[in-house]
């Protein structure tokens, strides 16, 4: 069946876009970031996710979908994360299927950094996470 291998490679990227890293980059306002995704636009002590990957390369511009500073919940589509805050924060989100069905995911977004999803999805929740990542 071909759904398995699908399953088991989007779980595998899944988690490989909640842990990459890469050598830094400049972030907005001069500041430096050692993320590959700065925080671009995302205000100083919020969780901000944005619909889009960073254009132009490499921080985000454009008004992020979420920014928020407490927990949250609702639907927006997502490609690229930002936990600007001093806490770590859970994104929960879900990943839509060819044949409609959803699978839901929590990943932990350590304090003061970001990354990107690699497939399109849409992130339902952030709350604090407890402990470390």
């Amino acid at each position: 069946m071909r759904l398995r291998p699908l399953a088991l490679g989007l779980a595998s990227v899944a988690f490989v876009g909640a842990t990459i890293s890469a050598p830094g980059a400049a972030a907005a306002g001069g500041a430096a970031s050692d993320e590959a995704w700065p925080p671009g636009n995302c205000p100083q002590d919020k969780v901000c996710v944005w619909a889009h990957w960073a254009h132009p390369e490499p921080a985000p511009v454009e008004t992020p979908s979420v920014a928020t500073d407490q927990e949250w919940s609702g639907d927006t589509p997502a490609l690229t994360y930002y936990n600007r805050t001093s806490r770590d924060a859970d994104l929960t989100y879900y990943y839509v299927w060819p044949d409609g069905s959803k699978s839901t995911y929590t990943l932990c977004a350590p304090k003061k950094s970001g990354s990107i999803f690699y497939l399109p999805v849409n992130v339902t929740a952030v709350t604090w996470h407890d402990g470390s990542c």
